[in-house]
């Protein structure tokens, strides 16, 4: 098993924890600052496959911020050298110049010699990677970037909400984003167990908040549910079956079943999902898993798009 397949490593009780971020800069709209907010300087590199990456594509769309960072998509499957740019003319990023993203890691800490993760910030002029961090890399386009966001863009963090989107933020990120994972890469009986039961009474957790409420936290949607779709859009493509989360598939729990519907039918969310990508890289990418690399022909795609009821 190499870093380039694993997310992390195994405790003495075969529990599962993620690595750390590693680069945890972040551009700031200040004079002065290393990083300052400026159109066309960076480029975010993501994969349409990673949970965690697809959050920042969400939100640049969302915010009208992908006129002004640039994209790099990267292959969904991995080599031993991890994320590959083979998806653009020659295997390499136009912008970047680069055929790894390793490359650009190794740049910016020569020795680094963690697991390369998306999604990546990474200054342009240098080719530096200024942000490897997921959870802050979102919420700094939604509060760093204000002036550079679309006519009519949506307040993704609103301040009186925040104290209670980092709230279900962090209940989510323990027990449902990174909770499959935990199911998934267990090692032992007892963790998995504990993982796979603390996942479904959060779901049921979520379920019941839902009932009450459109979105998570106020009236539109915010950077939680944004958190919570990326983890369910790829649920009962990938979760279910391949990390064993198999208590009920999503569209066996009808609240959050409906709740994604809608967030997916929403423009910015179901145009930023490839199946196709999601479910090669899961399956054929870690080995330990699924050895023979077999990936799954349904769920039924055409199922997000019927009716949810919950406008």
């Amino acid at each position: 098993m190499t870093r380039a397949q694993f997310a992390g490593e195994t405790d003495d009780a075969g529990g599962f924890k993620r690595q750390r971020n590693r680069f945890t800069d972040r551009p700031a709209d200040v004079e002065g600052a290393r990083w300052p907010v400026e159109a066309g300087r960076y480029r975010m590199v993501w994969s349409r496959a990673c949970p965690w990456a697809h959050r920042s594509r969400i939100v640049l769309g969302l915010l009208g911020l992908d006129e002004v960072i640039s994209l790099a998509t990267v292959d969904p499957l991995r080599d031993e050298r991890g994320w590959r740019f083979t998806l653009d003319p020659d295997g390499r990023d136009p912008v970047l110049g680069i055929r790894y993203l390793s490359e650009a890691y190794l740049a910016t800490d020569p020795s680094y010699d963690g697991r390369v993760t998306v999604p990546a910030l990474i200054d342009i002029e240098s080719g530096l990677v200024v942000s490897n961090d997921f959870p802050q890399v979102t919420l700094d386009l939604s509060t760093e970037w204000t002036r550079f966001h679309r006519p009519g863009a949506p307040d993704l963090y609103p301040e009186p909400l925040r104290e209670e989107i980092d709230h279900v933020n962090e209940l989510v990120y323990r027990d449902v984003n990174n909770g499959v994972y935990r199911c998934g890469f267990a090692s032992s009986q007892a963790a998995y167990e504990k993982a796979f039961h603390a996942l479904f009474d959060r779901l049921d957790w979520l379920s019941s908040r839902l009932e009450r409420s459109r979105y998570l936290v106020g009236e539109s949607v915010t950077e939680a549910d944004i958190r919570l779709f990326t983890t369910l859009v790829r649920f009962d493509a990938v979760y279910h079956g391949h990390f064993k989360c198999n208590l009920r598939k999503l569209s066996e729990m009808p609240v959050l079943w409906a709740y994604a519907r809608d967030l997916f039918q929403t423009p910015g969310f179901g145009d930023t999902v490839d199946f196709d990508h999601i479910k090669r890289h899961y399956y054929c990418t870690h080995d330990q898993i699924n050895p023979n690399h077999i990936v799954p022909a349904g769920p039924d795609e055409s199922a997000w798009l019927t009716p949810h009821g919950r406008d």
